[in-house]
């Protein structure tokens, strides 16, 4: 089943290592022209520290399939951060989007909170008519060391859609240097999917040289979203997740990581 029926519950040893909400909207070109000094203000006790960055977009090719193809250079698009004092939360604000990200998820409550304050200031701020993008991406990271679990496979932790051959009984998993898991679907209410599972190193195993089981879920949805609707998409894409999460992952597990349940 790819998204289980679940309770929700909050986890002693939680496997996620980064939340990231994207906000995008039709280019306003005052946020690249002009600091966001008004939005620093409505931000700033929460998010004392700023750093402004300029980045470089991918380039653009036109005329595809014709003699005249080109590659054009697109200009650099300046990317303010606003980051908390402990450095575990950031707001990125750019001419097309504004995100939240942090290292440190609790529980969806506390991070929409945050969301709210930072999307109440934008709107008033800006007043885009609509946002063209919501996205809502969770990427875990499952650790057997961590879990005092280092005796089982992956086999016993995770779903078998999600495992590929390491799925198999007669496969050994560390003779298996690389199997991943990538799905692109649209689901229902115009929302898409885009997920990545399968053992792998975070930061190329510098903190950590075990594998832990990445399950990577990009969520999403388009159109023309108005403010007024933002709360109901955002719903329904942490809804998916937590579906999908409990879908992909053992009784085993799940009782490993510590559930407490939320009232």
């Amino acid at each position: 089943m790819l998204f289980a029926k679940f309770e929700r519950c909050v986890y002693q040893k939680s496997p996620l290592i980064e939340v990231i909400c994207q906000l995008r909207f039709p280019t306003i070109l005052s946020i690249g022209t002009e600091e966001p000094a008004a939005f620093q203000e409505a931000i700033r006790h929460e998010f004392p520290q700023f750093v402004a960055r300029q980045e470089r977009p991918a380039p653009k090719i036109t005329g595809l399939g014709t003699p005249d193809a080109k590659v054009e250079q697109q200009p650099p698009i300046t990317n303010y951060n606003f980051i908390t004092q402990d450095g575990f939360w950031k707001l990125n604000l750019t001419q097309n989007f504004l995100a939240l990200s942090t290292l440190r998820y609790t529980r969806w409550e506390d991070f929409a909170q945050k969301l709210d304050k930072a999307v109440a200031a934008f709107l008033e701020i800006y007043k885009p008519d609509f946002f063209e993008r919501v996205g809502l991406r969770y990427v875990n990271a499952v650790s057997k060391e961590r879990l005092g679990l280092t005796e089982l496979l992956w086999d016993d932790l995770i779903q078998s859609p999600y495992l590929g051959v390491l799925g198999e009984p007669d496969v050994d998993e560390k003779a298996v240097t690389k199997c991943t898991v990538d799905v692109e679907t649209h689901l229902a209410e115009n929302c898409r999917l885009k997920l990545h599972a399968g053992p792998g190193l975070i930061n190329g195993g510098k903190q950590d040289p075990k594998p832990r089981f990445i399950l990577d879920q990009d969520l999403s949805t388009s159109g023309q979203i108005k403010p007024d609707q933002l709360t109901h998409s955002l719903e329904l894409l942490h809804n998916y997740a937590g579906g999908l999460f409990h879908g992909a992952i053992t009784d085993e597990l799940h009782e490993a990581m510590g559930p407490v349940a939320v009232k």
